[in-house]
């Protein structure tokens, strides 16, 4: 007869004692628990004690987590949170520096746990760690534990981070600004500093008074990727919080502070913040981590974000400085002086406006001012026009000549094109977003120029051009051409080009050509024979490759995926490990230091989960965690990588997969377990790819032609390069 649900059986630990095996009854208070533990050891004062994961987290027992104890675990007996807390809070206080810095080494270690923390807190303990800080008096090992459980302690948001005084802020950022410093220190600084600006507007603005961009560039050039990381990281959140107000006429700016959000870009460009981060990152001989990577796509996102105020800026058809620029246009591609008021009538100078305009391909020939009211793409294509036109002036009028000697119905409007072009590069970048807290899918090639987005436009509207050519287009095919170009630009920036000039030459080898076989050999690859006998094998067979699809699915689920703990106050390095059985019948699970290199054995992680009291699989909003955390609720992507298992009555274990790809396995895999449909779009995916190749196979038996069991061999490498075409 198997053991009641509420008795779980667990080892606990005692030191100087053998471990004693005893059931706990998870209806009885866990201070009657512990009392009886005591008891057993012939301890008084129980109310001294708690019990505590025996495993690297050291976390403590308490009601509201006792429901996690699983059957096998081991616990361990030891002095109670509200205990060790005031001992911690009296050693770190000691006279003798190494009792001093063991104490501190503890508190950073158990300050992890939110129950110490609480009590720690409730000591007035952080007072005293931001004390010892503005004292001055510690450095090296006791500055560096003491702000380690300074960051362990916030992190867990039980204090408002507006509480900390100027004193404590100035002293934090000498440690920054100061050259040479100890590393451990510089990172916990960074990370200290990142986490005041993200969370508090007033800290910001103190924070600010405090660093410059040119403090910040030097732990960039250094070697350590982790510190380049958090300097990206402090300069991100400083974006992030740039106040969006215009400073009034004649005001001046000393510090970041002043920055308005639009004149960063120019700010960061005048401290080569973006060819240094090209050079000491980029392009270091150090592998990009996935850290590094999401701070350089935050930063890439944000960068493009600075266009984002032009591009929902519309043109003022009365504003003269700004039809000036479309004079202005007119002038460099006829090569036209300004005529004086005088000059002719109006009627004739009108009529030579409007003939211009329209070999300049604008829609409004009479006014085409009104071209750029709508938003977007709003002012910023007129921008990305005027910095084609002066930049590469000759590639400008020799477009813009060509267009305007073809046939009326096949030439390549100008003006509309640039229009339509611009709104469609804010798309693929995304611009105006917020960057999403999983992704790191940064372009190099954006890096290599001050000014990449113009540059990016004047690529593809060259672009745009030659595809128009090539497809003899006419004006009813516009919106086609668009729809190549829009192809042609996502597959070159797929294969993450590193400079403007590679995916200029990318571009070079996905003509409409090029595009046209691609589209042909994918149409191929899609099984699409509609007769009856294919759709009845096909139909036939389909029930045979959802199995399979259902095997590699929970196979996948067996070999277990790395998921990271996301907080709502700052990016985390804290991961937690989760795989089947391989009988399919439990999931193990439990928190990492480290990403892990492989798969990582059942036996090392501490829980487990039995699949039979599985009650459910929810997603995205109705996630409990999706639900708790209202930063996260507003993070689109976050939310659609977001999964939950339920069971028992109100417990659930909360998922925020690494992609897209690992949140389809695991949906399926664990939809699969419950014997319900597997509805991902991988899994439709899959199964057109498979039943494709599986019915491909079957007509290609019918026809009698032999298919080899193996693969043929691959071609054995030439050992002599040393050959040349001999042209004669």
């Amino acid at each position: 007869m198997p053991p009641p649900s509420d008795i779980v059986k667990v080892a606990i630990e005692w030191p100087g004692a053998f471990p004693k095996l005893m059931e706990i009854d998870q209806k009885k208070p866990l201070s009657a628990i512990i009392k009886e533990v005591c008891e057993g050891w012939s301890l008084g004062n129980h109310e001294n004690f708690a019990l505590q994961n025996a495993d690297s987290t050291n976390f403590y027992i308490t009601e509201k987590n006792r429901n996690d104890i699983k059957n096998g675990s081991i616990l361990r007996l030891t002095t109670s949170p509200a205990q060790t807390a005031q001992q911690l809070h009296e050693r770190i206080q000691s006279s003798s520096m190494d009792a001093k810095l063991e104490a501190l080494k503890d508190l950073a270690s158990s300050s992890r746990d939110v129950t110490f923390a609480q009590e720690f807190i409730n000591l007035d303990g952080l007072s005293l760690l931001t004390q010892m800080v503005e004292s001055g008096t510690d450095f090296g090992d006791l500055l560096s534990f003491t702000l380690t459980a300074f960051v362990e302690l916030m992190d867990h948001g039980i204090v408002s981070w507006d509480t900390f005084s100027m004193a404590f802020i100035k002293k934090i950022a000498s440690y920054v600004n100061k050259p040479a410093m100890d590393t451990a220190v510089l990172q916990r600084s960074l990370a200290i500093l990142e986490s005041m600006v993200l969370n508090s507007q007033d800290l910001y603005q103190k924070v600010a008074q405090e660093i410059t961009i040119g403090q910040l560039i030097p732990h960039l050039q250094g070697t350590d990727q982790d510190i380049q990381t958090y300097t990206i990281a402090v300069i991100n959140a400083l974006f992030l919080k740039a106040p969006e107000e215009k400073r009034q006429p004649g005001q001046n700016r000393v510090s970041i502070l002043d920055w308005p959000l639009t004149e960063m870009a120019h700010i960061l460009a005048q401290k080569e913040l973006r060819s240094i981060i090209l050079s000491n990152v980029i392009r270091s001989t150090r592998a990009i981590n996935d850290e590094m990577a999401h701070q350089l796509y935050v930063l890439q996102v944000l960068t493009f974000n600075l266009l984002e105020d032009r591009m929902m800026t519309k043109m003022d058809p009365q504003d003269q400085a700004q039809r000036d620029i479309i004079f202005e246009l007119r002038r460099i591609a006829f090569d036209v002086e300004c005529e004086p008021n005088n000059s002719g009538s109006m009627e004739k100078r009108k009529s030579m406006y409007t003939r211009d305009y329209k070999k300049l391909g604008f829609i409004n020939h009479v006014n085409p001012a009104v071209d750029f009211t709508q938003i977007p793409p709003g002012m910023l294509a007129l921008d990305n026009m005027l910095y084609f036109a002066k930049h590469h002036q000759d590639a400008y009028i020799r477009m813009v000549l060509e267009n305007s000697s073809r046939e009326d119905k096949h030439e390549c409007p100008f003006g509309r094109s640039s229009i339509e072009l611009t709104k469609m590069l804010c798309e693929i970048l995304k611009v105006g977003e917020l960057p999403s807290e999983n992704c790191h899918d940064f372009h190099p090639m954006f890096f290599t120029h001050d000014r990449s987005f113009e540059e990016f436009f004047c690529i593809c509207i060259q672009l745009l051009n030659k595809t128009w050519k090539e497809m003899r287009a006419t004006s009813e095919d516009f919106n086609k051409v668009m729809q190549v170009v829009k192809e042609q630009v996502m597959r070159a920036l797929i294969q993450k080009p590193n400079s403007l000039d590679q995916f200029k030459s990318r571009l070079q080898n996905l003509s409409y050509t090029e595009i046209l076989k691609i589209r042909q050999s994918e149409r191929m690859n899609q099984e699409d024979f509609q007769s009856r006998p294919i759709l009845e094998l096909r139909e036939k067979i389909q029930p045979e490759i959802m199995e399979l699809i259902k095997q590699q699915r929970l196979n996948r689920l067996c070999e277990g995926t790395c998921f990271r703990k996301i907080s709502s106050r700052r990016r985390q390095d804290k991961f937690w490990y989760c795989r089947l059985s391989p009988n399919h019948k439990v999931l193990h699970y439990g928190d990492l230091e480290e990403s892990p290199q492989g798969e990582v054995p059942h036996d090392s992680l501490q829980d487990k989960l039995p699949v039979a009291d599985i009650k459910a699989v929810v997603t995205g909003k109705d996630c409990p965690h999706m639900k708790e955390k209202g930063a996260l609720k507003q993070n689109k992507e976050v939310l659609e990588l977001a999964f939950s298992v339920l069971y028992e009555s109100d417990e659930y274990l909360n998922f925020i997969a690494p992609d897209k790809h690992e949140y389809c396995v695991w949906t399926d895999g664990l939809n699969a377990l419950l014997g319900k449909e597997m509805t991902s779009e991988f899994t439709k995916t899959d199964l057109d790819v498979l039943l494709s190749m599986e019915m491909k196979l079957r007509l290609l038996d019918l026809e009698n032609i032999q298919i080899p069991e193996a693969p043929p061999p691959i071609p054995k490498e030439p050992s002599n390069y040393d050959f040349v075409y001999d042209c004669n």
